[in-house]
């Protein structure tokens, strides 16, 4: 691999000293307390999935200050162009609006005496619209970037979280105008430089349930009973074996039903997550939970001598699998910045925004905005900023690489 990256770096050595690029690298470091102000400030306006209107409106507000033609879509992503004059092939850099776990009042996000963010969302995802809004004005600082192929597109998107089910992404993608132009995806999601996701891991979504007709725990005994359907059930699929590749996994994360101890129920329900690098494995996965769950279904009601039981299987998320060439341009640039940097990365499979154009053979790969970041998804997260103007750099510096690519 180094050979292939030795020329490469070479060439972003000699980009990194262009009078424009030069400028909008210094800025990052110049200005780190401004991007910290806009990084707290931003994760003190409630975004949870589904509800990212406020944050949505308050970045768009942001990206017209700076002087970019911004719009919020259809779908509340926040669209922003450096260029409004922007006619020809686009590369779009990205990131989530939505947070699983909303501050509940400003105060939830704090700082600590050694510089260390607290609340939910400051890393997943303030790092990354921090690093939007610092590389947008970096850009908008300084001359523009020379010998370009394509426009930059900004894009904060919304439902990338849970049951959002990448909804903001799948909507630039499938049904945006938009999207037939932009020929690369540089998504941020999260804190640090460490890892490059190139590989989608897809996930398919079940809510499992049955019902019934229900009644006293005595006097209608022999009612079919949906809580010990969908426990069958449950139990049936916990059964299966994954071994080897591709690599596969399942969780039934959620169990509800009932009303009271001395009461057949009339409903219970699960909701079931099917996890694989292949979307073939997943179907075969769904194809065995619903085998499952109508053999549940036929043993209570062989069992019951009242009212039978009824079952739904229904899908309420799908995120695609895909992979990214080898050989792609974003990733051949992406090494080559981080070897000039000094950054050691890594490829990894996950589940991001970046799953849609990768299953889609758009160019896409997902990575950190920098800093340190832990406990995501939980009340107790927090984001160390220390170092963040590397991971900046390493962003515009690959965006300055996209857009001159000559494939686009």
């Amino acid at each position: 691999m180094a050979a292939n990256v030795a020329p490469g770096v070479s060439l972003v050595g000699d980009v990194a000293r262009e009078s424009g690029v030069r400028e909008a690298l210094q800025w990052f470091t110049r200005e780190k307390q401004w991007i910290n102000e806009q990084h707290l400030e931003l994760c003190r306006i409630p975004s949870p999935t589904f509800l990212e209107h406020r944050r949505a409106e308050w970045m768009a507000a942001q990206f017209r200050a700076y002087g970019c033609e911004t719009q919020i879509d259809r779908a509340g992503n926040v669209i922003a162009f450096l260029d409004p004059d922007a006619k020809g092939p686009l590369v779009a850099v990205t990131a989530h609006l939505d947070t699983v776990i909303p501050p509940k009042s400003r105060d939830d996000i704090s700082v600590d005496p050694d510089g260390r963010f607290r609340g939910p969302g400051v890393s997943d995802n303030g790092a990354g619209l921090a690093a939007l809004l610092a590389v947008t004005r970096a850009l908008k600082s300084a001359p523009p970037i020379e010998d370009r192929r394509a426009e930059l597109v900004i894009i904060a998107n919304v439902g990338e979280e849970g049951e959002g089910n990448l909804s903001g992404m799948r909507h630039i993608c499938r049904q945006s105008p938009l999207g037939r132009r932009i020929g690369a995806f540089l998504v941020l999601d999260g804190a640090s430089t460490e890892h490059i996701t190139t590989q989608a891991l897809g996930s398919r979504r079940f809510e499992l349930s049955f019902s019934g007709p229900g009644g006293h725990s005595w006097s209608d005994y022999g009612a079919g009973n949906p809580v010990h359907a969908l426990s069958r059930a449950v139990a049936l699929f916990a059964d299966t074996k994954l071994n080897g590749s591709p690599r596969a996994t399942f969780n039934i994360g959620m169990i509800e039903g009932g009303v009271s101890i001395n009461s057949i129920p009339t409903a219970a329900r699960a909701k079931i997550d099917i996890r694989s690098e292949s979307n073939e494995k997943m179907a075969q996965l769904v194809d065995l939970l619903a085998a499952a769950a109508e053999r549940a279904q036929n043993v209570e009601n062989e069992r019951a001598t009242g009212g039978k039981v009824t079952v739904r299987l229904k899908e309420i998320g799908s995120r695609p699998a895909g992979k990214l060439a080898d050989s792609a341009s974003i990733l051949t640039y992406l090494r080559a910045v981080d070897a000039h940097l000094g950054i050691r990365s890594h490829l990894d499979c996950a589940s991001t925004d970046a799953n849609i154009p990768l299953s889609l053979d758009i160019p896409a790969v997902s990575i950190g905005a920098g800093g340190q970041g832990g406990k995501a998804h939980t009340p107790g997260e927090w984001f160390l900023p220390e170092g963040r103007d590397l991971a900046l750099k390493r962003i515009l510096l690959t965006l300055t690489l996209l857009l001159r690519d000559p494939a686009l």
